[in-house]
């Protein structure tokens, strides 16, 4: 190959530094072929050069744990021979450029992820951010997500049973897009992506290479700018073709004749083939003539690089390579035998006779650059920190500012979107979408496995510390909320340039806030991904760390849901209510204002409130549970009246604030659940409570068809609103935009 010139060279998004590293781990220069292979590998999207300094402070260990992180998904121990099996990931570029294909690709590469451990995907969630929904363009980028997320999970026949959506201006030029994934499988059949066994075939199995989806990695490492120009980025999927490569990989793994296997994801042949030979400690010879392709004329770099949807690599045990091809070509798949496993630890690439690649298989991993990025405090944070709560006009009418706070997208039903999704499909949803978590049962058993996605970009941009540690303490609040006890969890953290020190400062303090709640609560973390570079116009987006986490209900009889469930059950608070109203959908809602101090967060009063709800729930004394969170806890109420399968209201009698209304009303101190208890359960709870030194309060009794709330002694109704004027403001809040533009 013919040398490469300095235009060559800056084609590829390395620094000089990188160029000279790579040169003198090879001892050469680079060719094309090799100097795309590397900057897909050193790309931040692959190696986390900017992140892993940090991320390695996580505690990932555990007696639950089969799997951590480094893998293709975690892995935890559920009981009765069952593990779980489950992961989250952005597509965030993608889904900006091209929405349909973003969203549905990333919901593929995701559904992979988990099934090329041996675990059969049986729930999706996500979650999303988007810019204001005034704007035609963010309404048509959240369409067609939506379409492409519904699109591809119903044809794979795996329900997606939950999820958040965020709206925010901040999100109009970046929006997110993170998928979860859940699978379960037998302990004793997990699958690893190690490339073992010297002379072992390398098999390409699932779809054809194309061009589509080159540079994929690199792109999801920069900053978004013109998205036509990088349309050819974005990868095609296709889930019928997944849902054969899916049902072929499960019937392969009855067998024992395979070693390992690993998805084709970001940066494709190149990252699936050097991340498995890496991990076995051998190398791959691989032959590009033999890789099935759908183009003419692709060279070698591109076929290294491409991120063509639907296929797999797998390492098969010698001589075993016929009874593999049958089960592919039973399912219409291509298969290849495309090279062999070696023992020098060299990723070798070769068309033919000809080698086009010979690069050490560590420099491509373990050698990648690990960088200390700068940090530095931004300018603004103690400004925006600042809030002097005797500005702000106390509402006129609470009532109508309740209504105000249902009708915001943020807190609006989110029906309009989950009733595109299935999320009935293999009928093991027990509680479906619009819960504070889902839950599906497990067939065989008697155990049920709850899962929800968290996070909140507000809390993280006014202390990162305290939104990240909010982020896993809200996720571990809502599993207990349905009666699971929190197992482990999955993060996707989303910010912007590292390059920025401001960045990086947010990133640091959110992960250590998270390190500390994962710490305290015993919640290792067991999968993840970072998207850097969510930024345009050198505009990043806010902090945006999201939670997905796991947690196991032993009986599935003890599942709670949030709604109130007949008249004449009482109401409590367990948790103490603080004025608090920095950072609060309140605050945003109401006053436009968008600063202040979050929520503060103890760790001790956090695990004492979940802790007498679980056991309160795994004893069946409680009939919902429900957590108070964004809009505090009137729209707490307000939401248990409207998830309330018999529309029952609620009665409330609060004893006089010693501070503001507003604040008590909706203010969002953290460790709070609402629950409801028949009489001959209250003595017990009370009990309970106390026995843990928390703070309650009995705020009233279910029935009637309004949520009133009033003062003790007070014969005026601070708030009362009717469930069917509730429900209207709930339910139109977010399907209002899309009625009203199609007039």
């Amino acid at each position: 190959m013919a040398e490469l010139t300095e235009a060559d060279i800056a084609k590829h998004p390395l620094t000089k530094a990188e160029y000279e590293k790579i040169c003198s781990l090879l001892n050469r220069k680079p060719n094309s072929c090799e100097l795309a292979i590397f900057s897909a590998m050193w790309s931040e999207h692959c190696s986390y050069k900017s992140s892993k300094v940090h991320l390695k402070r996580f505690p990932t260990e555990g007696p639950q744990v089969i799997e951590g992180p480094g893998e293709n998904a975690g892995v935890v121990d559920i009981g009765e021979g069952w593990v779980a099996v489950f992961k989250i990931e952005s597509h965030n570029h993608p889904s900006y450029i091209e929405p349909y294909q973003g969203a549905a690709t990333g919901v593929g590469g995701i559904l992979r992820d988990i099934f090329t451990m041996g675990a059969r995907p049986v729930a999706l969630l996500n979650s999303l951010r988007f810019g204001p929904l005034d704007q035609p363009r963010n309404r048509y980028l959240l369409e067609h997500v939506v379409e492409g997320i519904a699109g591809y999970g119903n044809c794979m026949g795996v329900p997606t049973v939950g999820g958040e959506i965020v709206f925010h201006d901040i999100y109009s030029r970046n929006p997110l897009v993170n998928v979860f994934c859940l699978g379960i499988a037998r302990k004793e059949e997990i699958y690893r992506g190690t490339a073992g066994g010297v002379g072992n075939p390398v098999i390409y199995v699932g779809s054809k290479t194309g061009r589509d989806g080159i540079h994929g990695a690199t792109m999801a490492s920069a900053e978004l700018t013109q998205s036509a120009e990088k349309r050819h980025t974005v990868q095609v999927g296709d889930p019928f073709t997944e849902k054969r490569l899916l049902e072929a990989c499960l019937e392969l793994f009855k067998t024992d004749a395979i070693v390992g296997i690993q998805d084709m994801g970001a940066a494709g042949l190149t990252s699936s083939s050097s991340e498995m030979a890496d991990r076995g400690k051998t190398g791959l010879d691989i032959d590009l003539l033999k890789i099935p392709r759908r183009e003419e004329g692709m060279i070698p770099e591109e076929i290294m690089i491409s991120e063509s949807q639907e296929r797999m690599l797998i390492v098969a045990k010698k001589g075993r390579e016929a009874e593999v091809e049958k089960i592919f070509l039973k399912w219409d798949l291509d298969f290849s035998v495309i090279g062999t496993v070696t023992d020098d630890q060299i990723l070798r690439v070769r068309e033919g006779d000809k080698v086009v690649a010979e690069i050490p298989v560590e420099a491509l991993t373990s050698e990648a650059p690990l960088l200390e990025r700068p940090i530095k405090e931004p300018q603004f944070q103690e400004m925006i920190q600042g809030l002097n709560v005797d500005t702000l006009q106390e509402p006129a009418s609470y009532s109508k500012a309740l209504l105000e706070l249902l009708a915001s997208p943020n807190l609006a039903s989110k029906e309009w979107v989950y009733q595109q999704y299935d999320h009935m499909v293999q009928t093991n949803t027990v509680v479906g979408p619009g819960a504070d978590a889902a839950v599906i049962r497990i067939k065989g058993t008697n155990r049920a496995l709850a899962m929800t996605v968290d996070g909140n970009s507000t809390y993280c941009l006014l202390n990162p510390y305290y939104g990240g540690a909010i982020a896993v303490a809200e996720a571990a609040r809502n599993l207990v909320c349905v009666g699971a006890k929190p197992l482990a969890l999955s993060d996707c953290l989303n910010f912007g340039s590292p390059e920025k020190p401001e960045t990086m400062w947010h990133f640091s303090a959110c992960i250590e806030g998270m390190i500390d709640a994962c710490t305290r609560f015993e919640i290792p973390v067991v999968s993840g991904n970072v998207s850097f570079y969510n930024e345009a116009l050198d505009m990043g987006i806010y902090p945006t760390p999201v939670v997905g986490m796991v947690g196991l209900i032993e009986s599935v009889e003890n599942t709670l849901s949030a709604g109130f469930k007949e008249a004449g059950e009482h109401i409590l608070l367990i948790g103490e209510t603080r004025e608090e109203l920095g950072g609060t959908a309140y605050l945003k809602t109401i006053h436009f204002q968008e600063r202040g101090y979050p929520p503060i967060l103890d760790f001790g009063k956090e695990q004492g409130v979940q802790s007498v709800v679980l056991a309160a729930a795994q004893s069946g004394l409680l009939t919902s549970a429900h957590d108070c969170a964004e809009g505090g806890l009137a729209v707490a109420l307000a939401e248990s009246c409207l998830l309330s399968p018999a529309q029952v209201g609620g009665m409330i009698s609060l004893h006089a604030p010693t501070f503001r209304m507003d604040g008590y009303l909706f203010g969002e101190s953290q460790s709070r659940i609402l629950v409801t208890v028949k009489e001959e359960h209250l003595a017990q709870v009370k009990n309970r409570i106390e026995e843990k030194s928390l703070p309650y309060r009995v705020l009233g009794l279910t029935g009637g068809e309004a949520l009133r709330i009033s003062i003790e002694g007070q014969n005026a109704a601070i708030i009362q609103v009717s469930i069917d004027a509730m429900r209207s403001a709930y339910t139109n809040g977010l399907k209002g935009f899309f009625e009203s533009s199609k007039k």
